[in-house]
């Protein structure tokens, strides 16, 4: 928006719409409800962008996770991701670019996160499948990588294992383990996207990019 883009977002919540923010109701896993999802968009004008960011989490090894949750969380993490560049891409008939939001998760993990892991795996691969297929149409896909970011899921599950030690000391102390000794703010990931979206990044594809405060540049060792 501060670029002066129309954004469209499909959401399970729909707030008002705004002059240039328009919400549209979707379920992720629902082919037809992203496909008409895609229309709408494409009602305001030509699309040139689209980011994937729906994710939700469940905890288990994969001994320990219901086939039915593996499911789900594959559904709207990475089925949704499929179901929605199927239908972008055909649209963006003026070339344009494309950003997944994957997770540090998807390359080191801590345990019993076998379903999202692999959800997120999954989108590092379409990543660069999608690279390879869609350059000769000019379009770009990239992926980021956050690391433990200030969001609802991230609160949710702090408040889960926070257990005595209440919310906010939980992110605390969760945000002591990267680098930059704490959690991310959501526009900071926000502006890394937009980023990979803009002419400012034209020459780059099929890479993923970690905004993990540093997190996975260390070894779990205090010397």
């Amino acid at each position: 928006l501060d670029q002066g883009a129309k954004v469209t977002i499909a959401d399970l919540r729909i707030p008002a719409d705004t002059e240039r923010l328009r919400y549209i109701a979707c379920d992720v896993r629902d082919a037809n409800q992203v496909c008409e999802a895609v229309k709408k968009a494409i009602e305001r004008g030509p699309l040139d962008w689209l980011v994937y960011s729906a994710g939700i989490q469940h905890y288990g090894s994969v001994v320990d996770t219901p086939i039915e949750d593996y499911d789900f969380v594959q559904q709207v993490n990475a089925r949704g991701a499929f179901l929605a560049c199927r239908s972008a891409i055909p649209a963006m008939t003026r070339g344009g670019a494309i950003v997944l939001v994957s997770s540090v998760q998807a390359l080191a993990c801590q345990e019993g996160v076998a379903a999202y892991a692999a959800s997120k795996g999954t989108l590092e691969a379409l990543t660069r499948a999608m690279a390879v297929d869609h350059a000769k149409d000019r379009i770009r896909v990239n992926a980021v990588l956050p690391g433990t970011v200030d969001t609802p899921m991230v609160r949710s599950s702090a408040e889960r294992f926070g257990g005595r030690d209440g919310l906010e000391q939980t992110l605390e102390q969760w945000g002591g383990n990267h680098l930059l000794g704490r959690v991310a703010h959501a526009s900071e990931i926000a502006r890394v996207i937009a980023f990979l979206l803009s002419d400012a990044a034209s020459f780059m594809t099929g890479a993923s990019y970690r905004v993990d405060g540093g997190l996975l540049s260390q070894l779990p060792v205090r010397l």
